[in-house]
C-alpha cells in the first residue's frame, strides 16, 4: 500500500502527494506521518492516521531537537513518527514557514506556523485602526510564503454602513493585494465567506490579544473549541486566551491555527514581505533617477513627486520606510559582513560629525 493511501484520513489535514514523495524514505523504517497540532515542553501533540479516521499521539522531541531556533519543531509541521519507541524522528521540508523576530538582545527568529496556505491577521474595529500594524503583519505574511488576508472583527461595534465602508477602504489601501473582509462573530455577518475562502487548506490565526481570534475560532469550527475571555472597554486589549498554537479541524475542510496575541511583531529577514506590501511604492521607485534613491530628498524621485501630488500617502511612504530600517537592522545583526559595513558607515557619519562641529567652531571664533 502507498504512503499516499495509507495516510489519505490524512488528507483533511493538508497530506497530498508531493507529502507522499517526501516521506518516502522514512517508510521503510518503520515510521508513519503525522502533523503536528501543539509542540509543548519537550513533548508534541501530533494526529496520525488510524485506520479509516485520525487519532493523536503524544511523541517526544528530543531526537529532533535542534540549536537553530528556525529548525526547531512548531504547529503545523509534517513529521516521521516512531509510534513504537514515541519518538519524533525527522521533520519534512516545510512549504512555508511564519517568522517573526523575538525580542531578545540576540535578535533570533521564532517560527509561529509552518505550512500554511492563509495567513489571517484579525485587527478589530472596537479600537482605531493601526494601519501601520496591518502593514506589519502583512509583511510577514508575504514573507512567509502563504497568502494574507486581513479581517476586520467585531464589524458589528461599527453600525454605520458608510463608516465601515471608509475603514475597509483604508484597510484595502494599506494592503495591495490581498483581500479585507468584515466580520462580527457576534451576528455571523461575513463568517461564511471567510469560511469559504479557507476550506481546503491551512490558515494560521494571527493578531493582537483581543483581536477576537479566540471568538472568530469557535464561529469557524462551528463550536466551543477555544476559551473566550473579555476585552477591557478603555483599550480593546484582553488577556492571552490562547497560550499555545493550536490545530483546529475546519467543518468545510482544511485546519485553521489558533495563536496566542502578539505583543511584539518584529520583522525578519523580510525584505521580499516589504516590496510586496508597499508594491506601489517599489513600482514607483523604478522611475526614480537614481537606482538606489532611498526616497529622501532625492532629485528626481518619482516616489517623492507622488506623495507631493497626493497619490500616495504620506504616511504609507513612513510606513515604508520604517520597516526598510527595521529589516535592514535585524539583517545588519545576524550577517557578519552587513555589521562591519554598518559599522563603517556608523564610523564615517561620527567622524563627519566631528569635522562639522570643529569647522562650526573655527567659524565661530
Amino acid at each position: 500500500m502507498s504512503e499516499l493511501t495509507s495516510a489519505r484520513p490524512l488528507t483533511a489535514y493538508g497530506w497530498n502527494a508531493d507529502l507522499a514523495d517526501s516521506f518516502a524514505p522514512h517508510t521503510a523504517e518503520g515510521f508513519v506521518p503525522g502533523r503536528i497540532v501543539r509542540v509543548d515542553r519537550g513533548r508534541c501533540d501530533l494526529v496520525v492516521a488510524d485506520g479509516d479516521g485520525t487519532r493523536h499521539v503524544m511523541a517526544d522531541t528530543a531526537l529532533v531537537t535542534t540549536g537553530d531556533p528556525l529548525a526547531i519543531m512548531c504547529t503545523g509541521d509534517w513529521a516521521a513518527v516512531d509510534l513504537t519507541a514515541g519518538y519524533v524522528r525527522a521533520l519534512l521540508p516545510r512549504r512555508t514557514a511564519f517568522v517573526r523576530s523575538t525580542s531578545s538582545q540576540r535578535s533570533e527568529g521564532q517560527i509561529l506556523a509552518a505550512n500554511v496556505d492563509h495567513a489571517v491577521i484579525a485587527v478589530s474595529l472596537a479600537v482605531e485602526l493601526d494601519l501601520g500594524r496591518i502593514e506589519r503583519f502583512l509583511t510577514l505574511a508575504w514573507e512567509s510564503g502563504a497568502t494574507p488576508l486581513v479581517v476586520l472583527t467585531k464589524a458589528d461595534l461599527v453600525p454605520d454602513p458608510v463608516v465601515l465602508d471608509h475603514l475597509l477602504a483604508d484597510t484595502e489601501a494599506a494592503a495591495p493585494g490581498a483581500q479585507v473582509l468584515a466580520v462580527s462573530a457576534e451576528t455571523g455577518e461575513g463568517v461564511d465567506v471567510l469560511a469559504a475562502v479557507l476550506a481546503g487548506g491551512t490558515s494560521v490565526l494571527l493578531g493582537q490579544s483581543g483581536a477576537g481570534k479566540s471568538t472568530l475560532a469557535n464561529a469557524l469550527v462551528g463550536e466551543e473549541a477555544q476559551v473566550v475571555r473579555a476585552t477591557r472597554d478603555r483599550d480593546g486589549k484582553g488577556r492571552h486566551t490562547t497560550t499555545t498554537r493550536n490545530m483546529l479541524p475546519l467543518p468545510g475542510g482544511g485546519v485553521l491555527i489558533d495563536t496566542p496575541g502578539l505583543r511584539g511583531v518584529g520583522l525578519w529577514d523580510a525584505e521580499a514581505g516589504v516590496a510586496r506590501t508597499f508594491a506601489e511604492i517599489e513600482a514607483l521607485a523604478t522611475d526614480c533617477r537614481f537606482h538606489d534613491c532611498a526616497h529622501e530628498s532625492e532629485p528626481g524621485c518619482a516616489v517623492l513627486a507622488s506623495v507631493d501630488s497626493g497619490e500616495l500617502p504620506a504616511r504609507r511612504l513612513d510606513s515604508y520606510r520604517k520597516l526598510i530600517r527595521e529589516n535592514e537592522w535585524i539583517a545588519s545583526r545576524t550577517d557578519a559582513r552587513l555589521r562591519t559595513e554598518r559599522l563603517r558607515d556608523w564610523k564615517r557619519k561620527q567622524a563627519d560629525g566631528r569635522r562639522w562641529y570643529e569647522l562650526k567652531r573655527g567659524g565661530a571664533r
